[in-house]
């Protein structure tokens, strides 16, 4: 793996990084990252953006939003790609692959267990149990990210416009997020370009004293500086690692195989998962039930409440997806072998090509923060991602306060209401207690996860949750 590193670095020494933070207190830290990522990518985003920017100040605001922006552009899992680049700008390609490996970790090992309880015995409720409390945290850690990202974001009118737009687009109007992204990201490349001051407030490369008060500081590091060589072989190393697999599995078992199948689907998916998981996950769950008939209809709900209740990228119900269709095809195999490999095939495909698109775009990312244009692109498309991380968070507060929802279609109007007798009393008091404790006696994040999720199992323990 080190020589893997080297290649993709395109050096074998490096001096140690000015910024003094050792790999092993990096690790760290994106370890408890990894083992508080629960909330879809608005959950995830906020608890990077509390310990990374307010806690420890290893990286900016500015710069934070930056990465995020790119992020937000590809396909995959943003806020999984967001720590491989904050990962890589600290300690290089190893630093990314710690962090951007560190966060999936927790979910694979969740739901790989749970993929082994759901083909043995077929249930797992007891899990969205162990995790009730957790959410009701979660859900506050989430809008206290939006208030925050959301001052510090939206400095004129203009950005407040383009944010309550993006939200409007993606909640009434179920606006496709890449187009969402794109209007905003033109609307400040002209502004920029113009020189408007609504599209330079906070700009990219002209931080404030406060912004660059951080470990990273403002300048670009020598591994973040675009080499055409560099890349050429990051490209190669990624592509190799990536699709090698797909192409040898083809070659040796065959298009019909189950485990050819999964290579190949899911490398697809990893191609046009833009927007987060629930852009595809229609798609993935009408090609694995009807077209492959590797689940039985509504397992793919099953799946899913794995993933939305473990840390980890809500993507990662494609795991389970892999894991029940090698199961139930195993071959020579026996079952559960063959499920763990279909559920680590899916994994490797779906995930390898995030790594390839941060190491080989981030460079050049970097060094276009100067720039007046495109700095004026990512302050609008900033301001867009405000909107959306609202619209995620006012999902995941209906998902986790009431149990049902129902959709409502008024003219081009189309949104998900929650049904107002479906409350979960326990979700809401649970849920306004850790947004009480939080705003208002200004308790840790850590505190109140530990206490709800206590709160949580004791209720599941008293029958309250039944």
């Amino acid at each position: 793996m080190s020589e893997t590193v080297q290649a993709a670095q395109g050096s074998t020494s490096h001096p140690p990084p000015s910024h003094g933070v050792s790999l092993g207190e990096a690790f760290r830290v994106w370890l408890r990252v990894a083992a508080l990522s629960f909330g879809g990518p608005a959950g995830q985003i906020a608890v990077m953006h509390r310990i990374l920017v307010e806690e420890k100040r290893w990286i900016s605001e500015s710069r934070f939003l930056h990465a995020l922006n790119y992020c937000m552009l590809l396909p995959g899992p943003e806020a999984q790609q967001l720590a491989t680049y904050v990962g890589w700008l600290m300690h290089r390609t190893l630093g990314g692959l710690m962090a951007g490996g560190l966060f999936i970790l927790p979910g694979i090992i969740a739901i790989m267990g749970l993929s082994w309880i759901y083909a043995l015995y077929g249930k797992v409720g007891f899990v969205a149990a162990l995790f009730f409390g957790l959410k009701a945290a979660v859900l506050a850690i989430v809008l206290e990210a939006v208030m925050r990202i959301g001052k510090r974001a939206l400095k004129n009118r203009v950005l407040v416009g383009i944010a309550a737009a993006a939200f409007v687009a993606i909640f009434f109007l179920d606006a496709p997020f890449p187009l969402i992204i794109l209007a905003a990201g033109l609307i400040g490349f002209l502004g920029g370009r113009a020189n408007l001051p609504q599209f330079q407030v906070g700009g990219h490369g002209s931080q404030s004293a406060e912004e660059s008060d951080n470990l990273l500081g403002e300048h670009l590091p020598d591994h973040a500086r675009p080499n055409t060589g560099r890349s050429l072989r990051i490209a190669t190393v990624w592509l190799a690692l990536w699709l090698v697999p797909v192409a040898a599995l083809l070659l040796l078992l065959g298009g019909g195989n189950v485990f050819s199948q999964i290579a190949v689907f899911f490398s697809k998916m990893a191609m046009v998962t833009f927007g987060g998981a629930y852009a595809v996950l229609a798609y993935v769950a009408q090609q694995a039930v009807e077209t492959h008939g590797w689940l039985q209809p509504g397992e793919m709900l099953d799946g899913l409440g794995m993933a939305e209740t473990t840390p980890g990228p809500l993507i990662m119900v494609l795991q389970f997806v892999g894991f029940m269709a090698a199961f139930r095809d195993a071959g020579a195999l026996d079952p559960l072998v063959a499920g763990t490999l279909g559920g680590l095939l899916a994994t490797w495909v779906t995930f390898a090509p995030c790594f390839l698109w941060i190491f080989l775009g981030a460079p050049y990312i970097e060094v276009l923060r100067g720039n007046r244009s495109l700095s004026g692109a990512l302050t609008a498309i900033t301001a867009a991602v405000v909107g959306v991380i609202l619209n995620l968070a006012i999902w995941f507060g209906i998902h986790t306060i009431f149990r049902d929802v129902r959709p409502v279609e008024w003219g081009i109007l189309s949104f998900d209401a929650p049904v107002w007798g479906s409350v979960n009393l326990w979700a809401l008091l649970l849920s306004a207690a850790a947004i009480i404790a939080m705003f208002r006696f200004k308790v840790g994040m850590l505190p109140t996860l530990a206490a709800t999720s206590a709160a949580g199992i004791a209720l599941y323990a008293a029958g309250a949750m039944g």
